[in-house]
């Protein structure tokens, strides 16, 4: 059996004997969502001649998708471009001219929430009336106000009170319900309908931080995240022309599909794990055999590389750490998974024959009153559809048709994906018809949606900070292996990239973008003299 131990004389350097006799390094990159085509982007442009892309599935893209429907483009996926000045997603759709058909409806200054900002949102209860504007206006202005004092707890670095359990959810229920009950010039029927909308806004704050129930965003964490200056854009023709245009210079033999990995050996110094690889591949040349990392495919192919970027999901890492590395992740790195949080945020896309909605209407925002005192956000199994936050309007309707876009998350949205697209469509129109006191609404003609936490190459959206994690816990999760003040060998060999890596812009796609690029450069760097 051939030995794959480390010779003495390289265990001293941090690049192998072959790196040293100016041997390309070779890099195998996990994943070709957006961190992992700009990582490989990047060092391809940089001189790096041995890069290998390895996908699971059958395209490129990642937690981008956009569906092509008639003459309309549907994002099951990342749809915001979320601010302008310096987001690297911004500029390549700027430059390449894929935001020349933005209407100022997708165009968005200041917070964004969720899709349209053309027209009035209408507010229904599950009794079938319309909340008031007015009152829905002050409600609005005061949960905001208060959403701002979340905020401040990072930011500003106030202490965190037992309260409030360091919890975005219990803190703001708290708050809001205080203010609402003793604002001495609302009805008590009025109080009640502001009770109720906490929860539904609760939902849909869950929706856009992926998260089951805003309980479990932490307080202390929650104003880390950073906003980058500038509108927020929709791409009309599909987000997933920024992932084309990355493509773009990567020749098509870099990137294989349907490749998905069933490990990462790691750490040449595990030699029985690596003499067990090198044999099974006997044909292997002599300097791929000493190789300090080598990549398992499920299809048993064994690829030998000097840096893995493994750009896969914080959900994927949580269900698969313990087998997906060998050796075992360092604890510290384990912690860092476990503590982060993500879960599922899902789109339902509703088409219609003709609207039932109001012109000026570009959003369906479901109050239930009996929620008005409610802590939980979690619903028995059957009750799953009362997650659903709302629905927003898709315009404008000459692009898009008639179409609503439902919006779904946490563990309930999980039952949702193990329903039938009929039993959906079907439960999503008795809702319709509920809450807006419309007996007559048909049933739409066609539906699609997404399915991010069941498939297995993603369980789940995005990521969040979690109570009892912290952006340490980011920093802990994009450290490369091994750690450089515990290892002779070569640093870098795995390497760690994706949205939930990036501590001030997780859950974004130029949070994706920068993580790609930053691990790059790390290589970059590492190898200039070799480059020149």
């Amino acid at each position: 059996m051939q030995s794959c131990e480390i010779s003495g004389d390289s265990t001293d350097d941090p690049l192998s004997s072959g790196l040293r006799r100016k041997r390309q390094p070779r890099i195998v990159v996990i994943g070709a969502g957006l961190a992992g085509l700009s990582a490989a982007k990047a060092l391809l442009e940089s001189g790096f001649t041995d890069v290998t892309i390895l996908e699971a599935t059958d395209r490129i893209g990642g937690r981008v998708q956009s569906v092509k429907l008639g003459h309309a483009t549907f994002e099951l996926g990342a749809t915001w471009i979320h601010g302008s000045h310096g987001n690297p997603v911004y500029h390549l759709a700027e430059d390449n001219g894929l935001l020349e058909e933005t209407t100022d409806g997708e165009r968005s200054v200041g917070r964004i929430s969720l899709y349209s900002k053309n027209g009035v949102a209408y507010h229904l209860t599950n009794n079938g009336q319309r909340i008031p504007k007015d009152v829905v206006e002050e409600f609005s202005d005061l949960y905001n106000e208060v959403y701002n004092l979340t905020q401040e707890f990072f930011q500003r670095g106030k202490p965190v009170n037992a309260e409030s359990q360091n919890s975005v959810g219990v803190f703001t229920r708290d708050v809001v319900r205080k203010r609402v009950k003793a604002d001495p010039d609302d009805t008590e029927a009025i109080k009640r309908l502001k009770l109720a909308m906490i929860q539904q806004y609760l939902k849909v704050e869950s929706c856009e931080s992926s998260s089951h129930s805003m309980d479990e965003v932490s307080l202390s964490e929650f104003g880390e995240w950073t906003e980058i200056p500038g509108a927020h854009h929709i791409i009309p023709c599909g987000f997933i022309k920024i992932v084309e245009i990355l493509a773009r210079s990567i020749p098509e033999s870099v990137i294989q599909l349907r490749k998905p990995v069933k490990c990462i050996h790691w750490n040449q110094s595990v030699s029985k794990e690596i003499e067990r690889v090198a044999d099974h591949n006997s044909d292997l040349p002599e300097e791929d055999k000493g190789s300090n990392v080598f990549v398992e495919c499920e299809d048993c192919e064994f690829i030998p590389a000097d840096h893995v970027i493994v750009t896969v999901s914080l959900g994927v890492l949580k269900k698969r750490h313990e087998s997906l590395f060998h050796p075992r992740l360092p604890e510290e790195k384990v912690m860092a998974i476990e503590k982060l949080g993500i879960n599922t945020t899902d789109k339902i896309f509703l088409e219609f024959e003709e609207p039932f909605w109001s012109s000026e209407c570009n959003s369906i925002q479901f109050v239930w009153e009996d929620e008005a005192e409610s802590e939980s956000l979690t619903y028995p199994e059957e009750l799953w559809y009362k997650k659903i936050c709302s629905f927003d309007v898709l315009y404008p309707p000459e692009r898009y048709g008639h179409v609503l876009s439902g919006w779904i998350c946490g563990e309930e949205a999980l039952i949702m994906e193990k329903c039938d697209d009929e039993t959906v469509a079907e439960t999503c129109t008795e809702m319709l018809r509920k809450f807006t006191g419309n007996p007559n609404i048909p049933k739409p003609r066609r539906i699609l949606r997404s399915s991010w936490g069941s498939n297995p190459n993603f369980r789940g959206s995005y990521s969040y900070t979690q109570v009892g994690s912290s952006g340490a816990d980011v920093e802990k999760l994009a450290k490369p292996l091994p750690y450089a003040e515990s290892s002779k060998t070569t640093p870098m060999q795995v390497m760690f990239s994706g949205e939930a890596t990036h501590r001030k812009y997780y859950s974004t796609t130029h949070g994706a973008v920068l993580s790609g690029q930053r691990e790059a450069a790390h290589l970059i760097e590492m190898y200039q003299d070799l480059l020149q």
